[in-house]
Parts: C-alpha cells; structure tokens; sequence
C-alpha cells in the first residue's frame, strides 16, 4: 500500500510537470504568434530581426514610420512623443500599441531601448 501511495505521488508530480511545459509552450506559440504574420501560408515575422546591412524596407509601412520619427529625433524619444508626431491620439489603449512596437522594433535591434524607457536609433 505504502509504495502505491509513493508511485501516486511520483505520477502526480510528473504529470504537474508535464502540464507546466505545456502552458509554457503555449504560451511561447501565442507569442510567437502574435509577433507574425501570414505570407503564402507560412508564419513569417512582422519585425524580422535586424542584421548588418539590413534596410528599413523590409519593415512594414507603419514600423518604418516609427523609425523615421526616432531618426529625425533630436534625443531619445518617449511613446507618447512619437504618438504625437504620427498624429495618434496618447490615450493609455493606443501608447500602449504603439509602446509593443517600439519595443518589438528594439528587441530586434532596429531601435535600443534605454533603462528610462526612451527609445533611439541603433548605432
């Protein structure tokens, strides 16, 4: 009886485990997911990651947009600045769209981030 209740217990903490790398598979495919789009069926990254030589054209019209604006910048530019300057409105739902694609642009080394949450063009 007592190694039944042994195995039982091994069997529940392997079928915890089992559930927790599922959710994070899940969630690592939904984030993946959300970060591509659809091009003749297969997923492709809207922001492909940066490269030496890689030209703003391969970026979508509204991501090279946004890094004209960090370019013409005098300084590091804040959200709600390059809001303004693409004539979008600063309330929270839109800064925060456009906050995921400055971060997008950064996390793959077209912009860099700085510790105050400013952005600016790469070196």
């Amino acid at each position: 009886m007592h190694d039944e209740l042994e195995e039982l217990a091994v069997a529940e903490r392997v079928a915890r485990r089992l559930v927790e790398q599922l959710h994070a598979e899940t969630e690592r495919e939904a984030t993946l997911t959300q970060a591509a789009g659809q091009s003749a069926g297969r997923a492709v990254l809207l922001v492909p990651q940066r490269e030496h030589g890689m030209d703003e054209a391969v970026l979508q019209d509204d991501y090279q947009r946004i890094m004209d604006v960090v370019r013409r910048a005098d300084t590091p530019v804040m959200v709600k600045q390059v809001c303004a300057e693409l004539g979008m409105s600063t309330e929270p739902a839109r800064s925060e769209a456009l906050r995921s694609k400055l971060n997008r642009l950064a996390e793959r080394g077209w912009l860099r981030k700085l510790a105050d949450g400013k952005f600016t063009i790469t070196l």
